[in-house]
Formats: C-alpha cells, sequence, structure tokens
C-alpha cells in the first residue's frame, strides 16, 4: 500500500504564504537553496504527519467559486474555532465552515491568501 509522504502548496506570492503558514501553524519554513521552493517542517521526525514543500505557481490561481479539483491535505488543530479566528485574521477566509464528523471530531476548510483549500480537523470523539 503506498502512502502520502510529501504535499505541496502553490504560491503566486511565496513570502506571503510562507508568513501564513508559519504564523497559522507554526511551521518551519525554509528556502531550499536558490530555487523558487520552500521546504516545510510540519512538526518532528518523532511524530506522525508529513512535511511539504511550497512552490512558486506557474499558471492561474483558483478561481473564486469553483468546485475543488485536487487533493485536500487536513491538518490537525487543537481548536478548529481559534484556527479559524487566526486565519481569517492573516487574511484567510472561511471555504466551508466548521462541522462534526460524528465520533471523529470537528472539520472546517479555509483557503489562504492565494486561494488554496485547507482542511483543518479538532479531534473530539464526542463530536455530533
Amino acid at each position: 500500500m503506498s502512502r502520502v509522504v510529501h504535499f505541496e502548496i502553490h504560491a503566486a506570492d511565496p513570502a506571503r504564504l510562507v508568513e501564513f503558514y508559519r504564523k497559522l501553524f507554526g511551521w518551519n519554513i525554509q528556502q531550499w537553496g536558490q530555487m523558487d521552493y520552500w521546504l516545510i517542517t510540519t512538526g518532528p521526525d518523532d511524530k506522525p504527519g508529513i512535511n511539504g514543500g511550497l512552490v512558486l505557481r506557474r499558471g492561474p490561481s483558483p478561481v473564486e467559486g469553483q468546485a475543488i479539483n485536487s487533493f485536500v491535505c487536513t491538518i490537525e488543530v487543537n481548536s478548529v474555532d481559534d484556527t479559524i479566528s487566526l486565519g481569517v485574521s492573516l487574511g484567510g477566509t472561511v471555504a466551508l465552515p466548521k462541522m462534526p464528523i460524528p465520533t471523529v471530531g470537528w472539520l472546517a476548510y479555509l483557503k489562504d491568501t492565494d486561494g488554496n483549500i485547507f482542511g483543518i480537523m479538532q479531534r473530539d470523539s464526542q463530536a455530533k
């Protein structure tokens, strides 16, 4: 069975998105050499999860209102409500309001400042 081992975020303005994700999730993001590519470390190697990259977008940004047409990565957070508030204060927007996933937790989708959609999940076995 194959597993996801890396993700990429495409950015029209990489510097803006680097700051957005650093402030929202506390990720360590460093440019890789002189390339238009930034390595994203989402947490320590001894914890579950994957790392990724941020790359200069080579085409048009997602169109407002279009259906999701790619993978959506979901990030585990301590509080969906707090993460939504912080994300919006950093210039992001809510794409899908907080909703329960029964016996799993709370889920919401946000858009970053470049229009990319990502999920946030707060584990809560009592969610209904």
